[in-house]
């Protein structure tokens, strides 16, 4: 059994461990509100695009009506024997599962696409780091893509390969660094370069509402509709765990009351008139859809770097839950360490006198 001296110090340790993981989760709680504030502003303005899409597309001939193709080339639909995939993951640790379970469905997408030509763009240093363990990066020209991002050039350097590195930028998002990946996307589709985009993430929509899902962004199928492929749920473990954290946080675990600015956003452009706009109907709806492809990878960066907040925010909640625990368990070992070596004296001094008598 350790003496009573060290136990003190493995104490003052344990102490010194739980208030640093205590003011962590109080500062993740803090970006949590921040970063849910920035998703939830996003949503009337891609509201309002949406309905401004849906109504050209009405009044704009968007399909040959010939031979039924498509006259945008982001609405084109090939066979998908070229893939791109954009991983958001988080740039910083101490997140629990979180990046853990996002490179999960990497493998699983990979796995089950295994006959596929796949381009990979990271978004997030912890995704890049593990898929450059597995994966061999294509020729790379740093600085083609703005601050924080490199891209490939070249030849391939292999069926699948990572041709895009995007870290340190989840930090300060905005929608000109998002649309600027949006462009890249949008240009390697319409020269035919790739014949599908895919985005995993995590989607957010509350602290307890949340789910990691791999989205089909390119080609667009429907005006205002998500192609989800595949979904995974919270636990009920999780879900209990998130609450917990965000009740001895402040954090309401539910989501914010935005029904009346959803309302008036869904109403935009949509009643029966017959609008006159500015520009021809074809023209205006060909260079709104590119906007469109943005504000959905827009929205899947601020909803994943929610979503990271949440489940670091949990993970020091538990940690601080444990380090008390522990304190607890260390405490209890000390009394009875204190209390073994004073029987131990109180013997010694009782056998001595016994014996000097």
């Amino acid at each position: 059994m350790a003496n009573v001296l060290d136990i003190r110090r493995r104490i003052r340790s344990v102490r010194n461990t739980r208030q640093i993981t205590k003011a962590m989760k109080m500062v993740s709680a803090a970006k949590l509100r921040r970063a849910q504030e920035r998703a939830l502003s996003a949503r009337p303005y891609e509201q309002m695009l949406t309905n401004v899409l849906r109504s050209l597309v009405s009044r704009a001939e968007i399909y040959d009506p010939e031979t039924g193709e498509p006259r945008h080339p982001l609405l084109a639909r090939r066979e998908q024997n070229k893939l791109l995939l954009i991983v958001v993951s988080g740039d910083k640790g101490l997140a629990g599962a979180f990046s853990t379970n996002i490179n999960k469905a990497v493998l699983r997408f990979l796995e089950s696409r295994a006959d596929k030509q796949i381009d990979v763009v990271c978004v997030g240093r912890k995704g890049r780091d593990f898929l450059r363990r597995r994966l061999p990066v294509a020729q790379v020209s740093a600085g083609s893509a703005g601050p924080g991002a490199e891209e490939a050039s070249g030849e391939r350097a292999g069926a699948v390969q990572i041709v895009g590195e995007y870290v340190n930028v989840l930090g300060r998002i905005s929608f000109a660094e998002a649309g600027e990946l949006a462009g890249m996307v949008i240009d390697r589709y319409t020269k035919g370069e790739i014949d599908a985009v895919y985005v995993i993430y995590n989607e957010f929509k509350s602290v307890i509402s949340q789910r990691l899902v791999v989205d089909e962004v390119l080609p667009i199928a429907e005006i205002g509709v998500t192609t989800i492929t595949e979904a995974q749920e919270m636990t009920f473990e999780e879900r209990k765990a998130v609450m917990e954290a965000a009740d001895t946080a402040g954090v309401s675990p539910a989501a914010p009351d935005t029904s009346e600015i959803d309302r008036r956003a869904a109403l935009f452009a949509t009643a029966p008139v017959d609008y006159i706009y500015e520009q021809p109907a074809d023209e205006l709806f060909c260079s709104l859809l590119p906007k469109y492809v943005g504000i959905q990878i827009l929205k899947a960066l601020l909803e994943s770097v929610a979503a990271e907040h949440a489940a670091r925010m949990t993970a020091m909640d538990s940690a601080t839950t444990n380090a008390t625990k522990m304190i607890d368990s260390l405490t209890l070992a000390m009394n009875r360490a204190r209390q073994a070596k004073i029987t131990k004296e109180i013997i010694e001094i009782v056998s001595g006198a016994a014996a000097a008598g």
